[in-house]
């Protein structure tokens, strides 16, 4: 069971008078899809503007598009800031028993660590249902997200998100998919020098942000995808994860052949080694090192590298490459599978401040697999040091 202490009562209270004037909208319960617009599509609703449309979805319910001004990407010196007066801004719009549903005390590590890429069906989380929000709590909450996020790990994570809408559209409301079976936890008090924690996630993507003073961390975050290959509502097909994709086997495919015996391992992939439920374990670097690559493959594997440390909005990924730049020649570059560009294959890069696993699985979205771009994505990031901001509370 969850723990409440009084400050967590106390502290929002305040944060709720000097946020006076925010409106606390009335909550629904919804099942299904609630489409995310990207940053590109919000800009695109004039500043300051928030609508909603709604339009049918094949099971005849009733999709909630809202759009916001996104602020992603848009830090200062300190992001902490703004990420918490973002954060006590969507508090402001919640009623009290909302609070009470989705406010844990720092000290609970079971909160911390519960998370999963299974959808509802298969693993129960704690904390506020996206679909069960007003539309205000849903807006306030995009800003958290956008205010700790670059532009790029904002809209990859939203294309994840939307990913679970044409899921639901295949597979109806049995498994619990769809966007609205998402949920927000914050753990600890929303502050700019005691450390606390927002978990957002859901079916395929999860994303824990722990902020302690100027510093933020985003690992653990599952980073997946199903289906990893959709059309959106303007008929353009998505690939959330396709560059990383890509750009993996254009690495695998940039060694030689001494090269490709060490980094390449087994001919058939493997799942995720450090997924959910594996916290505090750890893996030995295998693969090929950074030291016996090229000058270019080491670029290469900076740039894969920096699609996760560049989640973060641009201080904390900056503060990030740098200190993985800094280990670089203990860096390692693992394969599983086939090179064939398209093929089911898993990699890992792993360093004494990183670990970025890559695993596509069977049966992932519309199709059912008759191809390869069905496959849907398993996928983490993590640091060793570091997960749930470790370092910076220890």
């Amino acid at each position: 069971m969850k723990r409440k202490t009084k400050a967590i009562v106390m502290g929002l209270l305040l944060a709720s008078l000097l946020l006076a004037g925010c409106a606390t909208g009335q909550t629904s319960t919804t099942t299904g899809s609630t489409r995310i617009p990207t940053v590109a599509e919000a800009a695109a609703t004039p500043a300051g503007d928030v609508t909603a449309t709604t339009e049918a979805t094949s099971s005849d319910e009733a999709t909630s598009e809202a759009a916001i001004t996104p602020t992603a990407g848009e830090t200062t010196e300190d992001a902490t800031p703004n990420i918490v007066a973002a954060a006590n801004a969507f508090l402001a719009t919640l009623s009290d028993d909302e609070k009470n549903t989705m406010l844990f005390d720092w000290t609970d590590t079971a909160q911390k660590q519960r998370w999963s890429n299974f959808p509802p069906a298969g693993f129960t989380r704690e904390g506020l249902m996206w679909g069960n929000m007003s539309e205000a709590a849903q807006n306030a909450w995009l800003k958290v997200m956008q205010a700790t996020l670059s532009n790029e790990g904002y809209n990859r994570v939203i294309a994840e998100w939307n990913a679970d809408d044409a899921l639901f559209e295949e597979e109806g409301t049995g498994g619990g998919f769809g966007t609205n079976n998402y949920y927000i936890a914050l753990i600890g008090i929303p502050s700019e020098s005691d450390p606390w924690q927002w978990q957002w996630g859901g079916h395929h993507v999860t994303v824990n942000a722990t902020i302690v003073g100027p510093n933020i961390s985003l690992t653990p975050s599952f980073i997946g995808c199903q289906p990893c290959t959709y059309t959106d509502a303007g008929g353009n097909t998505v690939r959330p994860l396709g560059d990383i994709e890509d750009e993996g086997f254009a690495l695998v495919n940039s060694l030689d052949a001494t090269q490709q015996q060490t980094a390449i391992l087994g001919n058939s992939l493997i799942d995720l080694v450090l997924g959910p439920g594996q916290d505090g374990k750890t893996i030995q670097a295998e693969g090929l090192p950074a030291s016996q690559m090229t000058a270019d493959q080491q670029a290469a594997l900076l740039k894969l590298i920096a699609h996760y440390t560049g989640l973060a909005n641009d201080e904390d990924a900056t503060a990030r490459l740098t200190e993985v730049q800094s280990t670089l020649d203990q860096t390692y570059f693992a394969w599983y599978g086939p090179t064939t560009p398209g093929s089911a294959a898993y990699f890992r890069l792993s360093s004494p401040t990183i670990v970025i696993e890559f695993s596509p699985q069977g049966g992932g979205g519309p199709g059912r697999n008759t191809a390869a771009t069905d496959l849907h994505t398993h996928g983490i990031y993590r640091d060793p040091a570091n997960d749930y901001g470790a370092k910076y509370t220890n």
